[in-house]
């Protein structure tokens, strides 16, 4: 058997930048091991697999090395991206059917919008936060500490969301052991990192369903709607982002990588 697969780094307009993703289009589903197996073989933060459905939607899974995940952004975008410009999907918009609910990707230009759910963080206790954002330096305490599908820690600035140097072995202990750290943005609203070794991804590049979590805090604490974000990983990734009521809207542009085949 042989399987197209496509590398494309999201929420990036260059190679190497944004978070790359696997994208691999099937006729019909593997087995789930199978899926698996590859992503593990891919070793990527994600690899997406996506079967056409009899109404021209999408079904759409996600894989990281270790586990199959209920949302993802970057492999969403960039599975929108393959087909819009590698499969000659027609249109401006695709839907995908997850296990995080209907998502869709809008098409404007270079730019792909996705459309996903808002999930509003709530003040939470999770364990000791700040050791496990000083592995070897001085303790970081964090102004907040908030959870939803994710925890987050929200920090005093920039600078220190760059200092955070995360003990993956407390992050993976905590009782949600996927955290996002935060603080306002220099040169935009707001910047973040997110560690989910519990998934087994120390530090992802530009984390799409982090921002489901994101949007609706940082909208209500600066009073508007309209955010521009950065995710400050070595790579580093632009969202330009929207709550609209229940949902958020983020954008951004994608980049291929490489295109090849799989054969099993």
């Amino acid at each position: 058997m042989e399987l197209r697969i496509y590398q494309v780094d999201a929420f990036t307009d260059r190679v190497f930048g944004g978070n790359p993703a696997a994208v691999v289009p099937l006729d019909e589903w593997l087995p789930a091991e199978t899926m698996q197996a590859i992503a593990m073989e891919n070793n990527l933060a994600e690899t997406a697999f996506f079967v056409e459905r009899f109404d021209g939607d999408y079904e759409l899974r996600w894989f990281t090395p270790a586990v199959e995940v209920p949302l993802c952004g970057h492999a969403t975008l960039a599975s929108a991206w393959v087909l819009f410009n590698r499969l000659g999907l027609e249109g401006d918009k695709v839907t995908f059917h997850t296990r995080g609910g209907q998502l869709s990707v809008m098409r404007d230009g270079e730019m792909l919008m996705l459309d996903f759910p808002a999930q509003p963080p709530a003040p939470a206790e999770i364990g000791d936060v700040a050791a496990a954002l000083s592995e070897d330096g001085a303790r970081i305490e964090p102004e907040a500490v908030l959870a939803s599908s994710y925890a987050m820690a929200v920090l005093d600035s920039e600078q220190t969301v760059l200092a955070v140097e995360p003990d993956f072995r407390k992050i993976a202990a905590l009782e949600n052991p996927n955290l996002i750290v935060t603080a306002p943005g220099e040169d935009c609203d707001f910047v973040s990192r997110f560690f989910a070794p519990g998934v087994g991804i120390d530090e992802d590049p530009v984390t799409g369903s982090a921002h489901c979590v994101l949007v609706p805090y940082w909208a209500e604490r600066l009073g508007k709607n309209e955010l521009f974000a950065r995710q400050v990983s070595s790579r580093g990734g632009k969202l330009w982002c929207a709550l609209d009521g229940d949902r958020v809207l983020m954008a951004g542009q994608a980049v291929l990588y490489l295109e090849g085949a799989i054969r099993l």
